[in-house]
């Protein structure tokens, strides 16, 4: 193959010697093709002649030939060695310095390609290049030769953008050379230059980047000409915009004199002057802070800059300016001329705006008072470029608004503010009348711009387009007839008017319809298939406009059946035809599901020819899932469509898709069977459906709970619905059901749809489903044969006593209490016959006999079996701890059913016995968190609230920690009970000089606070602060739960905290530093141990912390944030793995903050990754070492992430050093590949 390889290649350079300039073009392609073969093997000899030739080949007289060889320098230098390399550079940089014009320029082009292709993982390689190359670059540089100096500065600006970090020792060399060419009298030369320091100084120095910096400001002080203003003002912005976050230093100054430069009297320079000012608000956000008004008045002055135009004859008549549109068009080109440069000042200024609103979240309000007004008057600017860079403008402010409001109607979020909202609302008929005219203009971006803030608006105020429709729909109109119109314009409009559709009530586009219908027939028709797939999306929502079947516009009087005909018979044409696009079928088969469900009564006669085509497109592959989700719409829908033409058909096919692997077809078929048995039980007889139940079994499983759900639903509806239907199979699926039962992973809604499962067969009344064999068949796995008194064998019942998670008794007896409920009349015998065996049982079934029981009295009074209570109590003396807890949770569960009998026993039991308090606790948590769910539950509750309190009061200062936790949770939830009179007792409470009830009180608060509107909300947040200002408390135990309970509340209602963070928060930060007073030292023996007692505070601190950066950002001073979080990297073990979950999830959300203070992130990340563990350390240091290596790996990941991150040095050489280093190399490689797949291990900490 090697010798096969090397003639080939012989004979290739031997005709590219040949005299025919044909014969050489096609050697060096074929070459070309040779090289990038990742087969291709060339030995020593072979690599310098093949060098050797392409060189040659670059002076080569034809200039096809000489291209191709540029070309071949590509995969070249990928496949040679080192050597080879070094001579390619060297002959081209020599060839730049030659007297012939095309050889210097192709052997720059020859240069770029190198730079371009060089591998940058190379150890070597890539820096002997670079030392190559920059010091001949840099002499000729300095050369005369304007046309050898542009290309030299332009490779220079490739190799710096590249590899800067392999150029760091010739910064000096290269500044030398560059500084010089500010001054040049070529403003080529000047902006190639500016482009090349830009990314050098990335990777400079300080004293380098100083030096620049206070060289250009000095010049900026002293200018030698008008020129060189107009150079140091963009080499300050193009500075700033590579590596801005070093400019803060110098912003101040930077800023008095681009404010003095920007009045002069010369556009161009007002130009720089407002991109400066754009590249500063971008790059350093809080430098710029005390400038921002300063710009902004900049930007609003010169955004309305037009001297030669006079907007003033258009605004008397605003509504019809575009309408004669040839006259008028022309008429504003008379106004633009080559000389005029005033609009690329407006378009900087808009420019400069867009940044400032995007960036600037705490101002908007401000922006819609001084900013909003402005911006809408200039939508009538005659340039479209500068149009669109307002329009931009506008789209940023109601992105911003969109963030603010969302917060502000989400009542848990952490922002609120509703005055940006309100201006808007104000605002809105100034914005429709300004773009109005804009929507029928002849530009196309300018009608794509303002479908775009249109749309956004809608996102920001969703329906409040609805009075203004008679404006908005003409120029929906005019784009979608316009001949003219593109592809995306009208794809643009189509979206645009699915928004509407949507975000408005139907009875809004009622006078629309009959101008709207006929637009969008003809583009269901277009011929290209994007333009036709976005008009489907439209009809199927304009299909629920025109016949509405929720709400109050169902009573509507409109006149919908003149509009089915022409929707109809347009959709049934595409769902005919079979050779379209994917996307079209699918939409033609949604938008005709949506049509027969919505007018299917208006339409008998069609039914006949429609459906039988959904049975075709339900037996193809492709179409197949569509067709499942549109006749789920139509057997859903409240006009009942007979489907008996393909019911018989439907209920089969879908029992083969639930054996079929696609997990979304076997959902949505589930989905369509239930809707079916629900509204067309009657209309087929049991047999038919059996064919599609009995494949239901194996989908009953723990491996994907949500197909198993859907799966017990539709058994429940089928169970109710058609009983007849499980004659014969219900072994099968029930023996999948008891499998269920005793998973682990069973619980929340697939366990209530289990309970509904049991309760609705118990109900059929079918042999094998009466309520004796379902409950031996649940108590079996645990009792074997000695469950039920009255329970007989059944054949293939299992008989075994099989070993059970714990969760498994807990479903088990909640199924049995199900089926009890059904049959009310053997609940107090069952309970008495478990209670009664309980002392012949061992511990397991002790444990699964008390949860039946509990759940038994839950929903019955047991107060009859007089040894019920006491038998239970004396289980709290159990050996084991599973029996002692189920005893617990059984005794509030029976009290919840007989209140009056049980929760005296409780109370009094609590008193009387102080070593069994800690279960007697939980028995009344059991009671109060059942009964304070439900509105009877709290009418039960509510007189004994104040026993109940009382009780809990007296033990708040017992000794017994656990004890204290259950006090404050049962106290947290009685509040909520009653939270008008036991909130102000709380805060009484707070008031105690101990610091025990203090903390009780305080940690009680936590569990007032959930993540669901509660009545107790408005009070809570009038109060909050006093409980959350025992972050001042002396005590360290009562500081903790005060900062457990914050951060409780930011996680779950932050609105409640959100006025209170400028006083919090300091006392948050306090809480993060390591404390001399609260470490002290422990003898153990001969040895003494370090006890931190202040850690578990600072965990609870960062954790909140931790949360904060979830909900609440905007409210937060990141850097000072950011100098906790630093403080943290050093900390004890615990607290550095919570600080690298952070420094991830602050590289995602403020990157360019986080840029700032790369060099120290890297340095505290550094010490992690190389500390090594002493020698005789135990086990648990190497595993916690490892552990804090690779958290800390991801968080460097993370920052790696950042833009711009890849030019900080320090950045670099650390992800160098990790690459040497074996054991990082490998964790680094894995994490990487990780993040690649869609982990989100980096930023998701547990809450719970």
């Amino acid at each position: 193959m090697a010798s096969h390889q090397y003639h080939q290649i012989a004979n290739l350079l031997e005709k590219m010697t040949s005299t025919d300039k044909d014969f050489r073009f096609m050697a060096t392609n074929d070459l070309m093709t040779e090289l990038q073969k990742d087969s291709i093997i060339l030995d020593d000899e072979s690599e310098k002649k093949v060098v050797r030739m392409v060189l040659k080949l670059l002076e080569d007289k034809n200039g096809e030939v000489q291209n191709l060889a540029v070309k071949c320098l590509g995969p070249l230098v990928n496949k040679v060695k080192e050597i080879q390399v070094e001579t390619i550079v060297d002959s081209l940089c020599a060839n730049m310095m030659s007297n012939t014009e095309q050889l210097r320029d192709i052997s720059s082009i020859g240069l770029k390609t190198v730079i371009a292709e060089l591998p940058q993982s190379s150890n070597s390689l890539a820096p002997n290049v670079c030392q190559r190359i920059t010091g001949k670059l840099s002499t000729a540089i300095e050369k005369e030769d304007v046309s050898v100096k542009l290309e030299s500065l332009d490779i220079l600006a490739d190799l710096l953008s590249r590899f800067g970090e392999f150029l760091v020792p010739f910064h000096s060399t290269i500044l030398k050379a560059l500084m010089p060419q500010l001054a040049s009298s070529r403003q080529a030369v000047r902006k190639r230059t500016i482009v090349a320091l830009s990314f050098l100084l990335i990777q400079a120095n300080s004293n380098a980047y100083n030096g620049v910096i206070d060289h250009l400001l000095d010049g900026l002080e002293n200018p030698p000409n008008p020129a060189a203003i107009r150079t140091y003002i963009q080499c300050l912005a193009s500075i700033c915009r590579q590596a801005g976050h070093r400019l803060c230093n110098h912003i101040d100054r930077s800023m008095l004199l681009l404010s003095q430069y920007s009045q002069r009297d010369d556009d161009e320079l007002r130009e720089f002057c407002l991109q400066a000012c754009e590249a500063f608000v971008m790059r350093c956000p809080d430098a710029i802070n005390p400038h921002i008004p300063m710009i902004l008045e900049l930007c609003l002055k010169y955004i309305t800059y037009d001297p030669n135009y006079n907007y003033e004859t258009d605004d008397g008549d605003t509504g019809n300016a575009m309408d004669t549109e040839d006259d008028e068009y022309v008429d504003s080109e008379e106004y633009s001329d080559d000389d005029d440069m005033s609009w690329k000042v407006r378009r900087a200024a808009a420019k400069c705006l867009e940044v400032l609103i995007s960036t600037r979240q705490e101002l908007i309000e401000d922006f819609y008072r001084s900013l909003s007004p402005a911006l809408i008057a200039r939508f009538k600017e005659r340039e479209e470029n500068v149009k669109s860079d307002i329009f931009h403008a506008y789209v940023a402010l109601l992105k911003n608004t969109r963030l603010s409001d969302d917060v502000a109607n989400d009542p848990d979020s952490m922002d609120q503010v509703s005055g940006p909202t309100s201006l808007l609302i104000e605002q809105l008929p100034l914005i429709v009348k300004a773009i109005q005219p804009l929507m029928r203009e002849k530009s196309m971006k300018t009608r794509q711009d303002c479908f775009l803030l249109l749309r956004e608006l809608l996102n920001s105020l969703p329906g409040a387009l609805g009075p203004y429709l008679e404006s908005i729909v003409p120029g929906i109109s005019y784009s979608l007839n316009d001949k003219s119109s593109t592809s995306n314009m009208k794809i643009e409009s189509l979206g645009f008017l699915y928004s509407l559709l949507q975000g408005h009530p139907p009875h809004a586009f009622h006078p629309h319809i009959p101008s709207l219908v006929p637009l969008v027939v003809t583009s269901v028709f277009d011929p290209f298939y994007k333009i036709a797939t976005e008009a489907l999306l439209v009809l199927q929502q304009l299909v629920k406009v025109i016949r509405p079947l929720e709400g109050s516009a169902a009573k509507s009087d409109f006149d919908a059946p003149s509009f089915v005909g022409p929707v109809y018979s347009c959709t049934l044409q595409k769902l005919k035809v079979t050779d379209v696009d994917q996307e079209v079928k699918e939409r033609a088969i949604a938008c005709m599901g949506q049509i027969i469900a919505n007018m299917g009564d208006m339409l008998q006669n069609e039914l006949a020819v429609c459906l039988p085509i959904f049975m075709e497109r339900l037996k193809n592959e492709v179409t197949r899932l569509s067709s499942v989700k549109a006749l789920t719409l139509i057997a859903a829908s409240s006009l009942r469509i007979d489907l008996t033409p393909i019911l018989h058909d439907v209920l089969p096919a879908l029992g083969t898709f639930l054996r079929k692997n696609h997990r979304a077809l076997k959902l949505h078929s589930l989905d369509l069977i239930n809707k079916i048995v629900i509204n067309y039980s009657s209309n087929f007889e049991a047999n038919l459906l059996q064919t599609a139940i009995v494949e239901i079994p194996p989908l009953i499983s723990d491996s994907d709970l949500h197909v198993a759900q859907y799966s017990l639903t539709l058994l429940s509806t089928v169970a109710r619905r058609q009983p007849q239907a499980l004659v014969g199979i219900h072994d099968q699926f029930l023996r999948s059901v008891l499998i269920l039962v005793r998973s682990p992973l069973l619980q929340g809604s697939a366990l209530n749809c289990t309970l509904e499962l049991f309760q609705a067969l118990v109900q059929t009344q079918l042999t094998g489903l009466d309520y004796h064999s379902l409950v031996s068949k649940l108590m079996a796995p645990v009792l074997g044969g000695n469950g039920d008194a009255n329970s007989r064998a059944t054949p293939g019942a299992p008989s075994e006593v099989v070993q059970l998670h714990k969760q498994a008794y807990h479903s088990s007896a909640k199924c049995i209490a199900a089926l009890t409920q059904q049959c009310p009349q053997v609940a107090t015998p069952l309970a008495t016959k478990l209670i009664t065996d309980l002392q012949k049982r061992n511990d397991t079934e002790i444990i699964f006999c008390l949860l039946t029981i509990g759940e038994i009295g839950r929903h019955f009074d047991l107060s009859t079996i007089q040894v019920l209570p006491q038998t239970i109590i004396e289980c709290f003396g159990a050996t084991s701890e599973d029996v002692k807890a189920a005893a617990s949770h059984a005794l509030g569960a029976v009290s919840v059913g007989s209140l009056q009998t049980y929760l005296p026993l409780i109370l009094n039991e609590i008193e009387v016995q102080p070593k069994r308090q800690y279960l007697l606790l939980h028995s009344l948590k059991e009671v109060i968190s059942s009964l304070s769910v439900s509105p009877s539950g709290l009418a039960q509750l509510l007189p004994s609230v104040p026993s109940i309190w009382s009780q809990l009061f007296k033990h708040c200062e017992c000794s017994e920690e656990g004890s204290r936790n259950v006090v404050a949770e049962c106290l947290g939830k009685l509040v909520l009970v009653n939270p008008d009179e036991l909130l102000p007792q709380l805060q009484q409470a707070l008031r105690s000089e101990s610091a025990t009830m203090r903390t009780v009180v305080v940690s009680s608060v936590k569990f007032t606070i959930s993540d669901q509107p509660q009545p107790i909300d408005v009070l809570l947040k009038q109060n909050i602060g006093e409980f959350l200002f025992a972050l001042r408390d002396p005590e360290p135990q009562v500081r903790r739960v005060a900062l457990v309970a914050f951060n409780s509340a930011v996680h779950n209602k932050p609105s409640l905290v959100r006025d209170l963070l400028p006083t919090l928060l300091p006392w948050l930060y306090s809480e993060t530093k390591v404390k001399s007073e609260l470490i002290r030292e422990v003898e153990m023996g001969p040895f003494k141990h370090t006890v931190d007692d202040g850690l578990d505070i600072r965990k609870a601190a960062f954790e909140c912390m931790y949360t904060l950066l979830e909900q609440g950002l905007d409210r937060v001073d990141v850097m000072q944030f950011l100098d906790h979080v630093q403080a943290g990297l050093c900390d004890h073990y615990d607290i550095k793995m919570l600080t690298y979950l952070m420094t991830a999830r602050l590289a995602t959300l403020c990157p360019d903050k986080v840029l700032l203070r790369l060099d120290q992130f890297i340095q505290q990340l550094r010490d992690t990754c190389t500390h090594k563990v002493k020698a005789n350390s135990v086990k648990q240091e190497y595993e916690k070492q490892d552990e804090l290596k690779r958290s800390a790996l991801r968080a460097v990941s993370a920052l790696s992430q950042i833009p711009k991150a890849n030019k900080n040095q320090q950045l670099v050489d650390f992800l160098k050093s990790i690459k040497e280093t074996p054991e990082l190399s490998k964790i680094y490689d894995y994490i990487q590949k990780d993040s690649i797949t869609g982990s989100s291990d980096i930023i998701v900490m547990d809450q719970s």
